[in-house]
């Protein structure tokens, strides 16, 4: 499939003072009708919010949700923005592309997901329309994260163009995907293994594959790190890894739900990093260790704790979540990565399978055996309830019942991140997106203004 568009061709011109221009005025244009139409502050962010309060017997305005919320949003507006950005600024000529790109389709890929994931969860029936607060802008964010991911397989090998067209189907998938997941299926999953990172790993996956370059070998001086390169990307790293705990408790209830995800997740992420050190050192000769695994593996055990992050899986089994996914997620890059490139015809520039799909699928896996594996001893029966919100039509559900459909939740999230990323790179195939030649990738001065002092510095010297 891969190659089977072959002869739409290369495209040669990456002019897109053209293209570039017209799709961020005009979809910015139609962001601003659709939140005109559709938008509105919720009761907590409104006005009349002191009216709110007399009505619901709120006693003080530190009962008002962005007071529980921001800080965690924070959090992951800084995991979106600096984490995700920065990790993608190891290749030697592309710090630019990665951090620039990473902050546009972000920007437009938050307001896209204010609308979609509104119509989808949040639309008041009664008034048509949307009212939003802080929970809504978290939840933007993680919708987001999924095309971010996605950018990750393709990074360096497309245009601008063709990232807001990932980020335009992406987010819409993704509120596709989380409604079917979430509310059809009623899983739970407040890091998002499955509907985050399982999702946007295999739809950035899928879309690679389709966007095959047989001859991106010419381009390979570039496609690699210098050591400031690398030093800028661990920057990255550590912002993700230290606030990945917030990430997967952002959105789960108050309480002790909240307060377990964030230490399952900070345990696993500390035991992934030594699994990850060890097996990096182990497979060379010296024990020297490869920054590549450094910076991505050990970010593995926030993605595989994810689903289960609110459930009682137990400190030492968070440690044994993380010790697995660090050393699975190491493997990853040592061996699936070239094996995927030489045999499937897969180029994954930031190894997004290693750090987001299979650690994603693991994770959402993981969280269907815990939640099979509950019981009233170990919850409660009250905690069984508020975990896993049995009630309403959902109250008869038997926790082995709560497992299948975390699995089945785990498989849709796959199935919609390939099918739907096939779709898009067939669509991004045809050569009106000013996307770069086979010889011409990984380099920021295709789609950047790049000082003349810099570019005049050869890629060998650098």
């Amino acid at each position: 499939m891969g190659n089977c568009c072959a002869y739409l061709g290369p495209q040669k011109n990456t002019n897109v003072r053209v293209s570039l221009p017209a799709v961020c005025f005009v979809w910015q244009i139609a962001m601003i009708v659709l939140f005109g139409v559709f938008i509105r502050y919720n009761p907590e962010s409104d006005a009349h919010w002191v009216e709110h309060m007399r009505t619901e017997n709120i006693s003080s305005d530190i009962e008002n949700d962005f007071y529980y919320r921001y800080p965690s949003f924070q959090d992951v507006h800084v995991m979106i923005f600096v984490g995700f950005g920065f990790l993608m600024t190891f290749l030697k000529r592309y710090s630019f592309g990665g951090v620039g790109f990473n902050f546009l389709i972000a920007s437009f890929g938050l307001q896209w997901a204010l609308l979609m994931q509104g119509w989808f969860h949040f639309l008041d029936h009664s008034t048509g329309k949307i009212y939003i607060g802080v929970e809504n802008l978290i939840n933007a964010d993680f919708c987001c994260a999924g095309s971010l991911i996605a950018y990750g397989a393709l990074l360096g090998k497309v245009s601008p163009v063709q990232l807001m067209v990932v980020t335009l189907f992406g987010v819409t998938l993704f509120a596709v995907e989380e409604y079917i997941i979430l509310h059809l299926l009623h899983c739970r999953d407040a890091g998002g293994s499955m509907v985050i990172h399982a999702f946007g790993g295999y739809y950035g996956l899928a879309i690679s594959w389709v966007l095959y370059r047989p001859n991106l070998h010419l381009s390979k001086r570039l496609n690699g790190s210098v050591y400031h390169s690398d030093v800028f990307a661990m920057i990255g790293t550590l912002f993700l890894w230290m606030f990945w705990p917030s990430f997967n408790s952002a959105i789960t209830d108050h309480g002790d739900g909240q307060h377990r995800a964030a230490i399952n997740t900070y345990l696993a992420l500390a035991s992934t990093v030594l699994t990850t050190v060890a097996i990096s050192s182990m497979s060379q000769k010296k024990g020297k260790l490869d920054m590549v695994h450094i910076q991505n593996a050990t970010l593995a055990g926030g993605v595989a704790m994810g689903t289960a992050a609110e459930f009682m899986i137990s400190p030492y089994g968070s440690l044994i979540v993380g010790f697995c996914t660090g050393i699975i997620s190491t493997f990853g890059y040592l061996f699936v990565t070239p094996f995927l490139e030489n045999k499937l015809k897969l180029q994954d520039t930031c190894g997004v399978h290693n750090l987001h799909a299979v650690p994603g699928m693991l994770g959402g896996f993981i969280g269907a055996i815990v939640a099979a594996a509950a019981s009233e001893e170990v919850y409660s029966r009250e905690g069984l309830i508020d975990v896993f919100d049995f009630e309403g039509k959902h109250a008869n559900r038997t926790v082995g019942t709560q497992g299948g459909y975390q699995a089945a939740g785990t498989c849709v999230a796959i199935a919609f991140g390939l099918v739907g990323g096939a779709i898009v790179g067939f669509i991004l195939k045809f050569p009106i997106w000013g996307d770069p030649a086979d010889d011409n990738c990984y380099d920021d001065e295709v789609y950047w203004e790049v000082r003349l002092a810099e570019s005049n510095f050869s890629v060998e010297q650098s």
